[in-house]
């Protein structure tokens, strides 16, 4: 969603990174430039002055240190000052107190409510919480439809009442059944519209009142921009929110909402979708978001993917092999399979320090992740665990029998011998691949990385 601004603002910073030393005039001109891509981005005018304000003071109150560049002071800078905006820390969701916790989630027609609350769900399913979906938006009978379907596919329970016109006494009934049935949480799924109006309020209100819930969440559209934090504005000021959910942060969004939308409102932003899948809702963290925005990456959120998706039984054999310097194409195939789970290699990639950079470069097709894994499965047993025995005539086999042409099969074993190389000789890699605990956490897995990190992604070509 920021490759845009993230472009425009490591332009700015390699610009000065030539610089001697940080003076009045080179930190004007960064400024305006900083300003320009933050309002191009959609960011709120009153927010983008006030922090350029803040970003020129603290640059010329500073000395720059002997053995930093003028350009790496500026974005420590600007990721302070970023991290700042969007809240200094995570706000995570608050279920203790009155037992079942009720979740109140609110929002307009379209942007993405009902199938938030399924992945809300399923996120809380992780900490072992049992709960129960409420269809609380009657007007719109699909809606219902949809939320059982979500309940039925992911094995979440879910509570409606098609032939009750109260929504607040259906609100009620559910979280009477959940005290009953020992359930942990209450998810209630609340009618949107295509603009706010006094109904909705209202009722939205009555619903609060009847079941006073322990959070109150707004999903936002992020694709919507400045209206996004207006809607939440609204809402806030009718209901007093307490967080936000942002959605379709995967998607060409400019990113303004982000950026805006905790100053505005002084809600903070609690999760952010970025899929469609159930799975595809990640807890919002202002330092990691800033890191990304600046195109250093966000390595601690991979390894926690890593953690959550890559099978452990799996992992612990791969270490074992690596350990033997066994690793053959049956494992280089198992951890294609494995980088499928996380997204594929392009959602990998813009966790990584200049990897959205190399992801969105012409040449680079993940489609021919695609052409590995046949290569590799037209192989047979013999050809995967030694592939020192694939001479030209059963390259020939293999390249028939995968649709594939010569050149892509002797490609794929030039690259895996490299690839068997680098993992004999780099633990920490190794490890991170392995699934292996790591001494201190993601946390000082992403401190090694970006230490030991020379990654330079390649420049594009100008066009002629």
């Amino acid at each position: 969603m920021f490759e845009n601004l993230t472009d425009k603002l490591q332009l700015v910073f390699r610009k000065l990174s030539g610089q001697g030393i940080l003076t009045e005039s080179n930190i004007s001109e960064a400024m305006d430039q900083i300003r320009d891509a933050l309002l191009d981005a959609d960011v709120n005018y009153t927010i983008v002055k006030e922090f350029i304000d803040e970003v020129r003071k603290d640059c010329l109150g500073i000395e720059v240190l002997k053995t930093v560049t003028p350009g790496q002071q500026i974005v420590k800078i600007v990721n302070d000052r970023l991290v700042e905006l969007m809240g200094k820390e995570a706000s995570p969701l608050d279920t203790t107190g009155a037992y079942p916790a009720v979740i109140m989630v609110v929002g307009l027609h379209g942007g993405g409510k009902t199938t938030t609350c399924a992945k809300l769900a399923a996120n809380l399913r992780k900490d072992n919480k049992k709960t129960l979906l409420v269809a609380g938006d009657i007007n719109r009978p699909a809606a219902i439809d949809q939320l059982e379907i979500l309940g039925r596919e992911n094995s979440i329970q879910v509570y409606s009442d098609r032939n009750n016109p109260n929504v607040p006494a259906i609100a009620k009934s559910a979280v009477e059944k959940a005290k009953s049935e020992g359930i942990d949480v209450v998810i209630i799924d609340t009618a949107g519209r295509l603009q706010i109006d006094q109904e909705m309020v209202a009722e939205l209100v009555r619903i609060r009142q009847a079941v006073n819930p322990k959070e109150i969440l707004l999903v936002a559209d992020a694709a919507l921009g400045q209206q996004a934090v207006s809607v939440a504005d609204h809402f806030h000021k009718a209901l007093t929110l307490t967080g936000v959910i942002l959605t379709k942060l995967d998607g060409d969004a400019r990113g303004g909402a982000a950026l805006s939308i905790r100053k505005v409102t002084g809600c903070p932003i609690k999760y952010a979708g970025v899929g469609e899948k159930i799975g595809d809702l990640d807890a919002f963290y202002p330092e990691r978001m800033a890191s990304r925005i600046l195109g250093m990456g966000d390595i601690v959120s991979l390894v926690e993917k890593a953690a959550e998706e890559i099978d452990r039984e799996e992992a612990e054999k791969l270490q074992e092999k690596l350990k033997t310097k066994s690793f053959d194409f049956n494992d280089f195939l198992q951890q294609l399979k494995q980088m499928k789970k996380m997204g594929g290699l392009e959602s990998v990639l813009k966790f990584l320090p200049g990897g959205s950079q190399l992801a969105n470069l012409p040449d680079f097709d993940e489609k021919s992740f695609v052409h590995m894994e046949a290569i590799i499965s037209s192989m047979n047993k013999k050809e995967r665990e030694n592939p020192d025995i694939i001479d030209f005539s059963r390259r020939k086999r293999i390249a028939k029998g995968s649709g594939t042409s010569l050149e892509e099969v002797g490609q794929l074993i030039k690259q895996f011998t490299m690839m068997q190389k680098f993992l004999k000789q780099t633990s920490l890699v190794n490890r991170l691949m392995s699934g292996a605990p790591l001494a201190g956490g993601p946390a000082a897995l992403a401190s090694r990385m970006r230490r030991g990190s020379n990654f330079t992604p390649p420049k594009k070509k100008r066009r002629k």
